[in-house]
């Protein structure tokens, strides 16, 4: 089947009951909020060649409506400090959400300060930051004060997500997690990674050496991405056979990525593309893809009676 054709019956095949008895409630792991009309601006107003998206939550409703999402965590997409807590207010102000995955960097010197004021927040459930290393004679080492953030954060129970991925996100992901073996880390949007035929060894040894690392966790999302030319295409089920062989039912979340995915997949296409995906295998599979891990990994406490627990 072709997109064009896939995505015409995308609708129906995003509310459908797939699994059985019926649709399994699902939690969305990736959300962004921001509002480019403030007076202030925001540093990320969308995906290139879209306009300036309006990301609020009563937007995000509209994104979801009949889709079978329940539940959302926000991910912060701006690196200003005081959009911690206009995300926390955004999120406190509606009970769809039940996580907020901040933006620090814990290299800095005040990291301690802002972690233990924006972890008085119960949706504050971790941070968003990649670059966690320095080059260093040509080799990959972590940020003075890095390893030093990153304890804290761990001791505080909450996640590193990092974010976008590629071989050297991937390798600083390892250099995190032999620093601090206790730290949870998630690799946001990790099938968008397209190996080539010159690079798929590099891939395979990359993968096989996170899989090693029990608190390592990823979102099958962005599964419809733009490759580097900028054309959308849709990363191959081979792909996704072998992270879920590599790391395991328990391990995966999903993630629709709203509103960066505008131009490239709606919420419901990437809904229905995974439903596809997953009603081929035992339905508890399934239930841990799209909510069950979430849970257990964010740590977020239900906040609506149509949310599970």
């Amino acid at each position: 089947m072709d997109r064009r054709a896939f995505l015409a019956g995308v609708g129906a095949l995003a509310s459908a009951p797939v699994f059985g008895a019926g649709t399994i409630p699902v939690i969305d792991t990736h959300v962004h909020l921001f509002d480019p009309t403030r007076p202030q601006g925001a540093p990320y107003v969308g995906p290139k060649g879209q306009p300036p998206q309006l990301a609020l939550p009563e937007n995000y409703h509209k994104q979801i409506a009949g889709t079978g999402i329940v539940g959302a965590v926000v991910v912060e997409a701006s690196p200003w400090i005081e959009d911690n807590l206009w995300i926390l207010e955004r999120a406190n102000s509606d009970p769809v959400f039940v996580g907020v995955v901040g933006n620090l960097d814990p290299s800095k010197p005040e990291f301690p300060e802002y972690l233990s004021r924006f972890s008085k927040d119960p949706l504050w459930r971790g941070i968003r930051y990649a670059r966690v290393w320095q080059m260093e004679g040509g080799k990959q080492v972590l940020k003075p004060g890095m390893a030093e953030g990153l304890k804290l954060l761990a001791q505080s129970g909450q996640t590193l997500d990092m974010a976008n991925p590629s071989f050297d996100l991937l390798r600083g992901a390892l250099l995190a997690m032999e620093a601090v073996p206790d730290l949870r880390v998630v690799m946001d949007h990790m099938p968008s990674l397209d190996p080539t035929a010159e690079t798929q060894v590099l891939y395979d040894s990359l993968i096989a050496e996170l899989a090693g690392h029990p608190n390592f966790f990823l979102k099958l999302s962005q599964v419809i991405h733009k490759d580097d030319k900028g054309v959308t295409v849709t990363a191959p089920r081979a792909r996704l056979d072998q992270l879920m062989a590599a790391f395991g039912e328990d391990r995966v979340m999903f993630g629709g990525d709203w509103p960066n995915s505008v131009g490239t997949a709606t919420i419901p296409a990437a809904l229905a593309l995974m439903r596809d995906y997953f009603a081929g295998r035992p339905r508890v599979q399934a239930e841990k893809y799209f909510w069950r891990n979430s849970q257990r990994i964010y740590r977020w406490q239900k906040r609506d009676a149509t949310q599970p627990n």
